[in-house]
């Protein structure tokens, strides 16, 4: 019989050192049950002694039918956006902390995987933002945060959805979250939980100065323009993608939209988005 995924991708944790054991297991896992395995090359160069295949994240991405991206969502953000425009599944053993996207966890890792790999599993579509900044462009999967930079001054900017003005406003910043990210820094500035599904995205300013300036949630194709503006000074403001990248502005204009390639994220099958929510969140609980 055919295999449904015959060449598949495994990414460590991003910058950090996957636990070795886990690799190898999940790499003669795969052999036995015969697939190609290509190693992520920066993985393969924290781990010691192994003849395995390697493979850019570039060639990974031209060549395999499924990525296994182990170790914490943050590992999954840096995949998701590094893959993003070669429609390869994702599916994420969680080695981190809360894994609202990396769900499997490390004791059930085998068995869900061979759920996975045989067919029974669940599969969604999330959409990423591109930001153009000075011309260049940058992808995010949970949120581009526009913000204040090394001073402890607030920042003034407009926004413009579709063209049309909305407010103006001082603040420590705006954060422009996908569904995804909602659950992410959006949640902690007061922005609402946005189910995956939803093609809406949701602008949450940090800290604002005036209590009118609340989240809102617009139309997920919409182009977001923010625009520096006042008194801000260009160098004391700095746009964050997913909390990993981070770039200083030159012009005065962010604009923000959907990118053209969604993520293909694989889950074990009867995936629930709210058992993770309560998982995750501690909610549930009866009061005693």
């Amino acid at each position: 019989m055919t295999q449904r995924f015959q060449t598949i991708g495994i990414i460590g944790k991003h910058g950090d050192l996957t636990p070795h054991e886990t690799l190898l297991g999940v790499n003669d896992f795969l052999h036995k049950r015969g697939h190609r395995v290509l190693l992520e090359e920066a993985t393969a160069e924290r781990l010691e002694g192994h003849d395995l295949e390697t493979a850019s994240l570039r060639e990974i991405g031209s060549n395999s039918d499924l990525a296994i991206v182990i170790g914490g969502d943050g590992t999954l953000l840096h995949t998701a956006r590094s893959l993003a425009d070669y429609d390869v599944p994702l599916v994420g053993v969680n080695l981190g902390r809360l894994g609202f996207l990396a769900d499997i966890s490390p004791d059930e890792m085998q068995v869900t995987l061979e759920q996975v790999l045989s067919g029974n599993y669940d599969e969604e579509h999330r959409f990423l933002l591109q930001a153009d900044i000075d011309g260049e462009i940058y992808t995010a999967f949970n949120d581009v945060v526009v913000h204040k930079w090394n001073i402890a001054r607030m920042i003034e900017f407009e926004t413009y959805i579709n063209g049309s003005f909305v407010d103006a406003q001082r603040s420590d910043g705006l954060i422009i979250s996908t569904p995804t990210g909602s659950s992410a820094y959006a949640l902690s500035g007061g922005g609402p939980l946005l189910h995956p599904d939803l093609n809406a995205t949701v602008l949450v300013p940090i800290c604002p100065h005036r209590l009118s300036n609340r989240p809102i949630v617009v139309n997920g194709d919409s182009e977001i323009e923010i625009v520096v503006c006042g008194h801000s000074d260009k160098e004391h403001v700095r746009v964050t993608c997913d909390g990993q990248t981070c770039l200083p502005l030159s012009g005065e204009r962010i604009k923000i939209r959907k990118h053209s390639h969604a993520i293909r994220l694989i889950h074990p099958q009867e995936h629930d988005h709210f058992s993770i929510l309560r998982a995750k969140l501690g909610w549930g609980e009866h009061p005693v």
